[in-house]
């Protein structure tokens, strides 16, 4: 009889659980005994056990620190990456663009693809104003 996965994990949790609970009270019953005959068991070991209990919260301390550097540290590197992969496209995009103009070129009656000059009043004007023609110096205005 197989018994299923979550039988078996709780099974094994409640039994630490006890062993856990078992020994904290034969801690507390120890401690109980010590005072009560004013004696103390094994105190190299204690010591030995306390300093190395000081030396784990220590570092559990700096773990904490180190673990709270970690979602801006993520942040900044993502951040690095999508710039990155941005960049790439971009080049990419670029590169295809003259591959695009070689070939309406090459499949063009003319053989010379150029460009034309727009039509559009408002794309000559923004055409303009991006290469730094028909700025009015005094006012800051077309």
């Amino acid at each position: 009889m197989n018994a299923s996965p979550s039988v078996n994990s709780m099974v094994f949790a409640a039994t630490v659980f006890f062993i856990s609970f078992l020994s904290i009270v034969s801690l507390f019953a120890l401690k109980y005994w010590e005072l009560r005959n004013e004696r103390v068991i094994a105190p190299i070991l204690r010591a030995k056990f306390d300093a190395r209990a000081l030396h784990l919260k220590d570092l559990l301390a700096a773990a904490r620190v180190d673990l709270a550097k970690i979602p801006p540290l993520t942040l900044r590197l993502t951040r690095i990456l999508i710039h990155e992969a941005a960049l790439g496209l971009a080049v990419l995009a670029r590169i295809t663009e003259r591959q695009l103009h070689r070939l309406a070129d090459l499949v063009s009656h003319k053989h010379r693809f150029e460009k034309r000059e727009t039509r559009s009043e408002f794309l000559k004007k923004v055409s303009e104003h991006k290469n730094g023609g028909g700025v009015d110096e005094s006012h800051g205005t077309l």
